[in-house]
């Protein structure tokens, strides 16, 4: 019996050391992110001064139209971004960091089918429009899914980290593996440690409590819960290890692996994951293809099965669909899924129709807030499918 005692009490020893080696490493990620910004902040200061001292210059020679249109000329040179970004800044901009898709079949409301391996592949259109100054996100995409065409854009190349957008493509794996919705899958120490220490949003399923794997998909995208999508994949391939394997074997079959690579299940943020807006409006479609993909997708609010812990289940919400349901989008907004990481800003994906039925997906990223977000996708859809 102390014997027995001893094995347990190492085995909690292990994983207190593991917990706090991830603090110790998120730590020093936060730090690398604040001396960053600080960099960025000098180099500013001195790209301003730059333009300060050319502008004074240009007075005694070229007038004032000179030195206004010499200023223009450096803060560009400073990094300040463009709104109507060119082709060459957005191929410059694929070697720091990633691309979208589509399949041969056109119905946007096609049901689920067996699990095959379709390409998704949206021409890369270069008459699509690029997205005007009422967009405030510095990455999106817009495409119309009947046609399989790419409407307008926005960096739509450029490798981003997806936050948990990564969720969509979480619950459109497991939803090809899983054996019933009506499994139960019992949340561990294990899982609940690692969603608190990535400051993961929760579900609230509590260690020990056995849960349906039906809850678990809808915990994973109504409120993005980490412990939700972690189990779902433990429950899926025993593993977050072994679940990364299929979402990236996933992407290789939507033709996504030059531009998208995943390190974990929820979006926990990682310099090996990423994804370009591209891709995950390629991710979004195939989950749209998908029944119970598209069904957990389009739930505004979900209650959980009754459990010890939670007698009366958990009732949770999709606040983008909710908070976007009363905006004149031209459409109607169906599905979506949002994000945050310090490195992608505000982002968000989501699937609308307009008012014969054309489907069209929407993705953003880097917003400045969550409601910025809903309000570039509101002027997007506004703009194009109206």
């Amino acid at each position: 019996m102390s014997s027995r005692m001893t094995d347990e009490d190492e085995k909690r020893e292990q994983w207190a050391r593991k917990i706090r080696e991830m603090k110790r490493k998120k730590r020093k990620q936060q730090q690398r992110l604040i001396l960053m910004k600080y960099a960025a902040m000098c180099l500013g200061g001195i790209c301003l001064i730059a333009v300060l001292v050319l502008a004074g210059k240009k007075i005694f020679s070229k007038g004032s139209d000179e030195v206004v249109k010499a200023a223009g000329a450096t803060n560009a040179e400073a990094g300040i971004r463009d709104i109507d970004v060119t082709a060459e800044q957005d191929e410059l901009a694929v070697n720091s960091d990633a691309s979208i898709d589509q399949p041969e079949q056109n119905s946007d409301t096609a049901e689920a089918t067996d699990h095959q391996s379709i390409e998704y592949n949206a021409p890369n259109d270069t008459e699509a429009s690029s997205l005007n100054g009422d967009v405030i996100s510095n990455y999106g995409i817009l495409l119309d899914v009947s046609q399989n065409k790419i409407i307008a854009k926005r960096n739509a190349t450029t490798r981003i980290n997806p936050a948990s957008m990564t969720k969509v493509l979480t619950v459109l794996v497991a939803a090809e593996h899983m054996k019933s919705l009506d499994d139960t899958f019992t949340i561990t120490t294990e899982i609940t440690d690692y969603s608190y220490v990535n400051d993961c949003s929760n579900a609230g399923f509590e260690d020990g409590e056995t849960v349906t794997v039906k809850d678990l998909f809808y915990g994973t995208i109504l409120p993005s819960g980490g412990e939700a999508a972690l189990a779902l994949a433990t429950y899926i391939a025993g593993s977050q290890e072994n679940f990364v394997k299929l979402m990236n074997e996933k992407a290789a079959e939507l033709g996504l692996s030059d531009t998208a690579h995943f390190t974990n299940c929820i979006g926990i943020y990682d310099e090996n994951h990423y994804c370009t807006v591209y891709d995950m409006a390629m991710i979004m479609r195939a989950a749209v293809d998908n029944a119970l993909c598209k069904e957990v997708l389009s739930a505004h609010t979900y209650t959980t099965s009754a459990t010890a812990q939670h007698p009366d289940g958990i009732t949770i919400s999709n606040w983008f669909l909710r908070r976007i349901e009363d905006k004149d989008s031209g459409g109607t907004v169906l599905c979506g899924k949002t994000g945050y990481v310090v490195q992608s800003g505000n982002c968000a994906v989501s699937y609308a129709q307009s008012s014969d039925g054309t489907g069209f997906i929407c993705v953003t990223a880097d917003a400045t807030s969550g409601w910025r977000c809903i309000y570039d996708h509101v002027a997007i859809y506004k703009k194009y499918i109206s």
